[in-house]
């Protein structure tokens, strides 16, 4: 049954791809459908150009960003170094939700899949006063990313929360993400790091304000008009996990990624998404008051939503 379902998919991809031979699509797709950890990767960047721009509100420039970063890494069959992005944004515009997708699409069984790795300093180093032992630790954190790059090269990493990462202790993964060809005995280039992390959010904000003062519109927003903010914000806080950062330092971040706020019609959107999502009645009357029960800003303009889509889904059961 497997063997059939495996079929009917190759031959939709065969369709959508009719210039790729029909063995290394079997091949790639193989890999991809069975979250296998194999050299050629996952169909085609174009499964996830289509999850963003139908289901990602809002947010023009991660579309650019991420697709950028993606299909110029996925494509390259000897990569320098792995693929290292920072997710920028304040709560609810959707960094988690992005790099949710991302993995999904490079990874059958999504999040789930064995070959994906997530940290979380508020679980791995809770205490600041800690701070000392925690750094003792981090031969025991480059054994675990060596071991897990050991088992498949193609691996994919997720660090959560880094505006609560202690200064200095991000370093550790550093040998990991340089040009090198073999770190401990593993080739790495192939694997994936995301960033994720609530710093700069205020100032990415803040700068969209302004421009929307300025008559700028967000689709007209480039990383150019961002990247100041961003840098001194995350970059340059001596309370950042990435203040005085040999990351940083060595210019390892392939690629910023800025998430804008949320105006009241994206909020809208994900009321209606999240409606569907829970098999509930599409009403106009519920997607107004769910988006209208959202607090905004700034006071007088009431511009973005202060959480994003964050609470969309558990403020809809007040209106059934």
């Amino acid at each position: 049954m497997q063997d059939h379902h495996l079929s009917d998919q190759l031959a939709i991809l065969s369709l959508i791809h009719p210039r790729i031979p029909l063995a290394l699509l079997s091949l790639r797709a193989h890999c991809w459908l069975t979250d296998s950890c194999c050299p050629p990767g996952p169909p085609s960047p174009f499964w996830l150009e289509f999850d963003l721009a139908t289901n990602l509100v809002g947010q023009p420039l991660v579309r650019q960003q991420v697709m950028k970063g993606l299909r110029g890494f996925l494509e390259n069959a000897n990569p320098v170094k792995p693929l290292v992005m920072s997710f920028h944004g304040s709560t609810g515009t959707g960094k988690t939700y992005v790099s949710s997708m991302l993995i999904r699409y490079l990874f059958q069984s999504g999040l789930q899949s064995p070959y994906v790795h997530h940290f979380s300093p508020i679980v791995h180093f809770p205490h600041a006063e800690h701070i000392e032992q925690y750094k003792v630790r981090d031969t025991a954190q480059q054994r675990w990313i060596q071991g897990n790059l050991t088992s498949c090269g193609r691996s994919a990493f997720l660090f959560d929360e880094m505006d609560k990462m202690h200064p200095g202790l991000i370093d550790v993964i550093i040998p990991f993400l340089g040009p090198s060809w073999v770190v401990y005995g593993t080739n790495y280039r192939k694997a994936i790091f995301i960033f994720i992390s609530n710093a700069g959010g205020e100032q990415i904000n803040n700068v969209t304000l302004a421009l929307w003062h300025a008559r700028k519109d967000r689709e007209e927003i480039s990383l150019q008009d961002l990247e100041p903010a961003i840098s001194k914000a995350v970059f340059e806080n001596p309370e950042s996990g990435f203040w005085n950062s040999g990351i940083i330092n060595e210019h390892l971040i392939d690629f910023v990624v800025p998430f804008l706020p949320l105006k009241h019609h994206h909020v809208k959107q994900c009321v209606v998404s999240e409606l569907i999502q829970q098999g509930l009645e599409v009403r106009p009357d519920v997607i107004q008051e769910v988006a209208d029960s959202i607090p905004y800003f700034p006071e007088e303009e009431k511009l973005f939503s202060s959480t994003g889509c964050k609470t969309v889904a558990s403020r809809i059961s007040f209106f059934f």
